[in-house]
């Protein structure tokens, strides 16, 4: 099955002007939507938007545990990003931020909290990912950045590495 069949956009509407929403619906159950963003082997082949790669993942999924997620650039330049778990539903929710970059030691310069949740939609799911940011500015910045672009084409990626026969 292609990416395009594996996916339909859902929209849904931020909560606030700091908030940034994807949604879509992916052709394969939740339980494997959230075993590619717990099981290291798995979110290292998705993560990071083509041609960046993901070439290290350390993931201690549960409440207050940490994460450690490298995206590589294609000119070779690592970018670390941690986190903390604030919540640990199996199979329904996740929710990290980078307020603390492990053991509740908060990081230099938080920037977002990401909800993650994993609809069942009877073998389908609605995955949505709602990404909180402490400022406005920085909510901005993010979508600047590229987060609809990038945030799509790495939950296309997702969709493909789920929905693989």
């Amino acid at each position: 099955m292609t990416t395009q069949a594996a996916t339909e956009t859902a929209p849904v509407p931020p909560a606030s002007d700091r908030e940034l929403v994807l949604t879509r619906i992916i052709d394969a159950p939740r339980e494997a939507l959230y075993r590619a963003w717990t099981d290291p082997a798995l979110l290292t082949q998705w993560f990071a938007p083509a041609p960046w790669t993901t070439p290290h993942a350390e993931l201690d999924v549960r409440p207050g545990g940490a994460s450690l997620v490298v995206m590589r650039s294609p000119e070779g330049q690592d970018m670390p990003n941690r986190g903390v778990y604030l919540e640990v539903v199996e199979n329904q929710r996740l929710v990290v931020t980078d307020a603390y970059s492990e053991a509740w030691v908060p990081s230099e310069k938080p920037f977002m909290t990401v909800i993650l949740t994993f609809e069942d939609l009877g073998g389908r799911t609605r995955y949505t990912a709602r990404v909180r940011h402490w400022t406005q500015a920085d909510c901005k910045a993010h979508e600047e950045m590229g987060f609809h672009q990038g945030w799509g084409q790495c939950t296309d990626q997702l969709a493909a590495l789920v929905t693989r026969p």
